[in-house]
């Protein structure tokens, strides 16, 4: 039988310490993470209407004409904020741009904020009613699931539950609604998304219910997940990673084209990619550092910094 990306309940995290169910989630959250840096997550408390109303006002957007889209492209701005057209980003060291457009929603801060130059306003487009309230809904939503799960992750290794907190409140993090479009070649090079690991700590995928997501095991293989519909995959960045001394595997994934008639149907995905604030300095931390894994980055980075230099290998930048 091959093996099987798990997926938890994270109501456990919540069980009284006396019933164990708290503990015993922490070691199999941290045990799924360390071999595969998937897991999936159910009984997250998102409302399912809240996500459908998210999907549609996104679905709508994507509908529009070209040139109603690309009024929301930032010339230069490397797709931080507002619409990204089809055929830019590329996965690092592929041949072929991926098969998708895309919009990015950041987080709302203050306008005189010490982030604002790196943390532009967002953009909404006003010919979708609703855009931002679902949009921003989802964002909020999905920002205070990423903290409970990087809870669990702190303790699995060592450090205090609120490690992350301070870290992550004002951080760069990025609602990323994505359209693949209909297939219409039989013979096309290009995958909708190439293979490729995730930038950021932690990455929350809404709507993985829909088939083409693979992971790459440690056996080399290519492992479909195809999560039940209440379920919300997520998976550590290069970000966690780094700072964890690869305790925590950044895993490389890809969104392979559907067969047959599958292919000719478009493909809709929002994944949220948690990051730290800007300034967070990226340094292993000393509790991962052993005989058997020594330091792998001596020399810490910013957050930020690293962000730049990875959107630049990946042609958003």
């Amino acid at each position: 039988m091959a093996a099987r990306i798990p997926t938890l309940d994270i109501t456990r995290f919540t069980a009284p310490a006396s019933s164990g169910d708290r503990e015993a989630f922490i070691a199999e959250l941290g045990a799924a993470y360390r071999e595969w840096g998937f897991a999936g997550i159910r009984n997250h408390g998102i409302p399912q209407a809240d996500i459908d109303a998210a999907y549609d006002v996104f679905k709508r957007f994507f509908a529009l004409p070209d040139e109603t889209k690309r009024k929301y492209h930032v010339a230069g701005g490397g797709g931080v904020r507002g619409y990204t057209p089809f055929g830019v980003e590329t996965a690092k060291g592929a041949k072929h741009f991926d098969l998708k457009e895309f919009w990015h929603i950041g987080r709302e801060i203050p306008g005189d904020s010490k982030y604002r130059d790196v943390m532009p306003p967002n953009l909404w487009p006003e010919e979708v009613s609703g855009f931002r309230e679902h949009g921003y809904g989802l964002y909020q939503a999905l920002d205070a699931l990423g903290a409970r799960v990087l809870s669990a992750l702190a303790l699995h290794i060592g450090l205090p539950e609120d490690w992350f907190a301070d870290k992550t409140d004002s951080g760069n993090s990025i609602l990323r609604p994505i359209h693949y479009p209909p297939i219409t070649a039989d013979d096309i090079p290009n995958v909708r998304a190439g293979a490729h690991e995730d930038i950021n700590l932690i990455t929350l995928l809404v709507g993985a219910s829909a088939s083409g997501l693979e992971v790459l095991s440690r056996k080399g293989e290519w492992v479909p997940f195809t999560a039940d519909a209440d379920t919300i995959v997520v998976n550590i960045g290069d970000m966690l990673q780094r700072l964890t001394n690869h305790v925590y595997p950044s895993t490389t994934h890809r969104v392979v084209n559907p067969p047959a008639a599958e292919a000719r149907k478009p493909r809709y995905s929002v994944p949220f990619f948690l990051h730290p604030n800007p300034d967070f300095l990226i340094d292993v931390l000393p509790s991962t550092v052993t005989a058997d894994n020594p330091s792998r980055y001596p020399e810490p980075i910013t957050a930020q910094g690293y962000l730049e230099e990875r959107l630049r290998e990946i042609k958003l930048k």
